[in-house]
């Protein structure tokens, strides 16, 4: 059984409402005062999972501040519980500012049954699929606990579940001797996931040493990876060292790995073959005992299959595969990263939040870390807007013509729509336009729909 508290001074307004919710079998609780009211929340028990309150309990008073010291004391003992806000204001502006101060949805009296009985099993619904999500959050915030406590995050910021599995993944195979392949986008962070599978292995306490194939020109990767004599090529003045030895007794992380030419990669699978190389320029074999993790954001299957990428070698780098995913995957990282890369320099605005969950960031971490990097700049210790993003211009086909809109924006057609097959119940529309109470109420008004319907 579902209860719903009701907390209003007039008894007629009470026993309406009382009648309305049981023929839904949801049990009513009543209350006449904001202290009987706080008493009964304490003390229900199962507790209660939503309620309805008035703005005004004293006589002739109209001016909802009794309303609103109830719902504050409410939020204060139970942040999460659901409140319905009962009162004769119609103007929007006031239900903007009120569900800005957190109120679950706002109805105006006298009430219309059918939206308020469905605004109550709306949020009754929600309410259970909170629990879900929270049971959830709670076995996610276990297992990341348990992996911090195994494992050396490096400084990683995430909050996504996709992140998480990832970095499971990583710590089962930090600790073995297994050459590892990092599959991502440019941008998503390979090179961090490879610094963390390097500080939780065997060879952390020796060098991690990075390589990019795809920066260096095809003739001279070689010398980069075993190093060179002098005179072996053109302005090669004296020897030097490769990577390899570079990384003796540590990582290599070799970035871009589906750029290696093939001549490259004959002599890269030897090396991991056996351990041995030769300088460019000279026929002494030396030896190093390097963990090799490489990285791509190629389909090295469908190179093998064309021939630009040797089959052996595949099987020897790819023997675990740590697929990192877009940042349009991880959603959920989005905002915190966003934090982290302001460092508390300035703080986003719920329309900037709005604007970064809404781009698809085709350029990953790379890119949503320099966009805070201009957006910090750009606000001077101010909020951050929208604005000062700039990710219009970053969006694909921006709509250089004059008069075209942003197609993931709702039209006023759409959100009227909604509305009406909501019947009315704003957050009910809200959630089929996959937005916020507060930015569809922002959207109505931008619209002129000035009154909720």
């Amino acid at each position: 059984m579902r209860h719903v508290l009701i907390i209003d001074d007039n008894a007629g307004v009470r026993e309406a409402l009382a009648l309305l919710l049981s023929l839904h079998d949801i049990e009513p609780l009543l209350a006449d005062s904001p202290a009987q009211g706080l008493a009964l929340l304490a003390r229900a028990r199962p507790p209660v999972d939503l309620v309805i309150q008035d703005m005004n309990f004293s006589a002739d008073t109209t001016s909802g501040e009794e309303g609103a010291a109830l719902f504050r004391a409410i939020r204060a003992q139970h942040p999460d519980l659901p409140v319905i806000l009962l009162t004769a204001w119609t103007r929007l502006e006031a239900a903007v500012e009120l569900v800005k101060a957190g109120a679950a949805d706002y109805l105006a009296k006298p009430w219309d049954d059918h939206k308020l009985v469905a605004t109550v099993e709306n949020l009754l619904e929600l309410g259970e699929s909170n629990r879900a999500l929270s049971q959830a959050r709670q076995a996610r915030q276990a297992r990341r606990a348990q992996l911090t406590q195994r494992l050396d995050l490096a400084g990683m910021v995430f909050a996504s579940d996709a992140m998480l599995g990832t970095l499971e993944l990583a710590a089962q195979v930090a600790r073995t001797e297994l050459p590892v392949l990092i599959s991502g986008p440019n941008g998503s962070g390979k090179e961090r996931l490879a610094a963390i599978v390097h500080a939780n292995s065997a060879q952390r306490t020796g060098p991690f040493v990075a390589l990019n194939c795809g920066a260096l020109p095809a003739d001279l990767i070689e010398a980069e990876l075993f190093g060179s004599e002098s005179g072996a090529y053109t302005g090669a003045h004296k020897a030097r060292e490769g990577r390899f030895e570079a990384a003796d007794g540590g990582t290599l992380f070799l970035d871009e790995i589906g750029t290696l030419p093939l001549a490259g990669q004959v002599k890269l699978l030897r090396v991991l073959e056996t351990g041995r190389f030769e300088r460019l320029g000279s026929s002494r074999t030396r030896s190093s005992q390097v963990r090799v993790i490489s990285a791509t954001n190629a389909d090295l299957k469908a190179m093998v299959a064309e021939g630009s990428f040797r089959e052996d070698l595949y099987y020897r780098l790819n023997v675990f595969e740590l697929r990192l995913p877009p940042l349009a995957e991880r959603r959920e990282d989005i905002l915190v990263l966003a934090e982290h890369f302001l460092a508390g320099a300035a703080s986003l605005s719920e329309a900037a939040r709005e604007a970064l969950l809404a781009h698809r960031w085709p350029g990953n971490v790379r890119e949503l870390k320099n966009v805070m990097a201009r957006a910090g700049l750009l606000a001077a210790g101010a909020s951050i807007q929208p604005q000062h993003l700039g990710l219009q211009a970053a969006a694909p086909a921006a709509a250089s013509a004059a008069g075209h809109r942003n197609l993931d924006e709702p039209s006023r057609e759409a959100v009227q729509a909604a509305l009406t097959a909501a019947g009315g119940v704003v957050s009910r529309a809200a959630q089929a336009l996959g937005l916020s109470r507060q930015a569809l109420y922002r959207r109505m008004e931008r619209y002129g729909m000035a009154e909720a319907s």
